[in-house]
């Protein structure tokens, strides 16, 4: 089993958690995978040991009652089979920035003492936490990296804070022999994706891009969150980087608007993206492109999530430590090093086949 530790018991963590049940009662199901194998390891193989929250509708309850507590509006994966307890109750995590000025009544602190995360850590046996925090806490999310190298437990960061990027937490993994990935998970067929490769293809193509925008609204709790521009900084620079860092010269210093653009609180877990690209083609002839996705957010992530840690603990396995360039460009929108997405892809197969290719090679 995969020991998994979570810290943020939200959206993101519920669709998660319910698409491991989802998938070990349909075994044969390979729909919405990106590898039903990865390097000997299956979704079912995913074992939820801790988790740490500050909602005290979360805090004390088993994890698999947490995750349909308000304000989560996931959507059930399978409403007709009712998740089993886990077992692993939910822990009063650390508030510290993780909850904005304006999401005090939706985030309903709980008044619990704050546990021991690294000893919670050590007590469950878990080798890898997931930083599910809201966009926006910097704080929060280093010191939860931190109880990881004294815990001696590998990171994975979800969110835009960028940890897994930065040479000086790079070095501190290495140092404490721990791998770690981020930054920023991408979803399966979300905004980045979908945008990034719009605008390579127009770029491999050989046209001009004049100008680009990608506006998405949404109506869970990450997108109220965002309503504060303050906490979105990290957040607009990682979509941005996301797209633009993967484009020739001639197409680099474009004028680009990315990022949330409102909450709208009817549409739930529903999150609609609009994508425009405007330039010239041969013989300076204007185009166009304007498209509209809408997705689940929740599950589009954790499809995502599920091949994270798969390739952090074949690394754990393998003794790799640091940030692991491969597996990070693939799956997150700002990783240390952005390669194209062919690329990074063929990264993490060569790693997923051949034990002696580390992640870092391309």
């Amino acid at each position: 089993m995969i020991k998994v530790a979570l810290v943020g018991v939200g959206n993101c963590a519920s669709s998660l958690i319910q698409g491991k049940d989802y998938y070990h009662n349909r075994p044969n199901q390979e729909i919405g995978l990106m590898h039903k194998d990865f390097g000997g390891y299956k979704l079912q193989d995913i074992s939820f040991v801790a988790a740490f929250d500050i909602d005290k509708r979360k805090v004390g309850n088993d994890l698999t009652k947490a995750i349909f507590a308000p304000p989560n509006c996931a959507d059930r994966l399978d409403p007709q089979k009712p998740l089993e307890e886990s077992g692993v109750i939910v822990q009063m995590g650390h508030v510290l920035d993780g909850v904005a000025s304006h999401m005090t009544d939706i985030f309903k602190v709980s008044d619990a003492p704050a546990s021991d995360v690294v000893q919670v850590l050590r007590d469950s046996g878990a080798e890898i936490l997931i930083n599910y925090l809201p966009v926006g806490s910097a704080a929060a999310s280093r010191f939860y990296a931190d109880c990881c190298l004294e815990a001696g437990v590998a990171f994975i960061n979800a969110i835009p804070e960028f940890i897994c990027s930065d040479d000086g937490w790079i070095a501190k993994f290495k140092k404490a022999g721990l791998p770690c990935a981020g930054d920023d998970i991408k979803s399966q067929v979300g905004a980045t994706i979908l945008h990034r490769s719009l605008a390579k293809l127009v770029d491999d193509r050989g046209q001009l891009i004049e100008n680009t925008y990608q506006l998405n609204i949404g109506g869970n709790t990450d997108f109220e969150n965002m309503i504060d521009e303050t906490r979105l900084i990290s957040k607009r620079k990682s979509k941005t980087q996301a797209v633009t860092s993967i484009l020739s010269d001639r197409n680099k210093d474009i004028p680009v608007k990315i990022g949330p653009s409102d909450h709208v609180s009817h549409l739930g877990d529903n999150k609609v993206c609009y994508i425009n690209i405007k330039g010239k083609q041969f013989g300076d002839v204007p185009f166009e492109i304007e498209c509209k996705l809408s997705v689940q957010d929740s599950p589009n992530s954790a499809g995502v999530m599920v091949d994270a840690i798969r390739g952090v603990k074949i690394a754990l396995d393998r003794g790799l430590s640091g940030n692991l360039e491969g597996l990070s460009s693939y799956l997150f929108k700002s990783p240390r090093v952005q390669f194209r997405d062919d690329k990074a892809r063929q990264a993490v197969e060569n790693f997923i086949h051949n034990p002696d290719i580390s992640l870092k090679r391309v």
